[in-house]
């Protein structure tokens, strides 16, 4: 399948977004998260806009989070806090947590992020609450980017993240929508009771994201948010084991994907794939490296024409010269991930 429209086509709902002031209910689950609470919430709680509550989940924290969430509460008049406490028989999931913090919610309009993130500017909430001005919308995806970092894992984890939003976002350009990322997402509460919210998949440690999208999501009641705005920048994982863990743990949401999502994005993967395997094979029976490289440039070039402005946009500009070495890289990480997440069974969130 060739999608046909790319980023670059993306253009906002509505460009003047001061006059929207629908009731909106931004959900937080935290555990554990005391440090990125004090230093990150604030930026939530001092957004630009008329008429919002934050709800932080307060998951089964035992460090300070709940004496930081008490100093805030007595700053904010519109957070409200839920705690969890932890049972002694069972671990609760995200994806709970996440329930309890909807149901808590008393507005129609959610906007989802999580303790490690921090809205690009103080009109975050204004700009997605003002894809809602069309009324059929009732999902709103919005990018995440993570924070610049020294070393190549920082690299990998950038790139990594703007590949899978060039994805999502084209493809729901193209009125395919199949994902979202939990960071900066956005729907309707009666959307996801309507749906039953993640009873499909509670089994599932992932997908409270991806999943509800995949399931829920079409080309009528979708829309992306891009502007750099409304974006919301994250902490990236400091370790390859962290980070290994994560990605095994989203990975096995894939599964469940729709079969046309799924066989378009495994395609698309083994394309890439394909590629690198053949051009180290033609190298290796010594076919002329000098065609074989010229090829190699002329992918390498495509490449650059085609993701030159969604680099832009999606604030990874600095990773242009580097797609020679980060693309193979990645492309690897990714086939070792999807082989093992496919044996890995036992998968926790935190």
């Amino acid at each position: 399948m060739v999608i046909q429209k790319k980023i670059d086509s993306y253009k906002p709902v509505n460009k003047d977004f001061t006059k929207v002031d629908f009731p909106v209910s931004v959900v937080i689950c935290a555990r554990n998260e005391a440090k990125n609470l004090k230093e990150f919430l604030p930026f939530v709680l001092k957004q630009n806009y008329p008429n919002f509550e934050v709800i932080v989940v307060n998951d089964c924290s035992f460090d300070s989070s709940e004496d930081i969430l008490r100093v805030f509460q007595g700053k904010y008049p519109n957070l409200k806090v839920v705690k969890i406490t932890e049972h002694p028989r069972f671990k609760t999931s995200k994806k709970f947590a996440l329930t309890l913090g909807i149901k808590a919610a008393k507005n129609e309009i959610l906007i989802l992020t999580d303790a490690d993130c921090k809205p690009n500017s103080e009109n975050w909430i204004a700009l997605v609450a003002s894809n809602y001005i069309n009324p059929a919308t009732e999902i709103v995806l919005g990018y995440s980017p993570y924070l610049s970092k020294k070393g190549f894992l920082n690299k990998l984890i950038s790139y990594e993240t703007f590949q899978t939003a060039i994805n999502y976002c084209s493809f729901a350009l193209n009125g395919m929508p199949y994902m979202g990322v939990g960071r900066n997402l956005s729907y309707k509460k009666s959307l996801f009771f309507k749906g039953k919210g993640f009873a499909s998949h509670m089994q599932i440690p992932s997908g409270d994201d991806d999943l509800f999208v995949n399931q829920h999501a079409n080309a009528i009641n979708t829309e992306i948010e891009l502007r750099p705005e409304a974006q919301v920048w994250s902490e990236p994982k400091l370790s390859w084991a962290a980070y290994w863990n994560q990605k095994i743990r989203h990975a096995g949401a894939g599964k469940f994907y729709k079969k046309s999502h799924r066989f378009s994005l495994t395609f698309q993967a083994l394309s890439a794939i394909l590629f690198m395997v053949l051009f180290i094979v033609c190298l290796a029976i010594g076919l002329p490296w000098q065609i074989l490289c010229g090829i190699f440039i002329i992918r390498l070039l495509a490449q650059l024409y085609t993701y030159f402005k969604a680099m832009d946009l999606l604030m990874v500009r600095n990773l242009r010269w580097l797609i020679i070495i980060l693309d193979p890289f990645y492309y690897f990480y990714l086939s070792v991930l999807v082989f093992v997440g496919f044996f890995k069974k036992k998968i926790t969130w935190k």
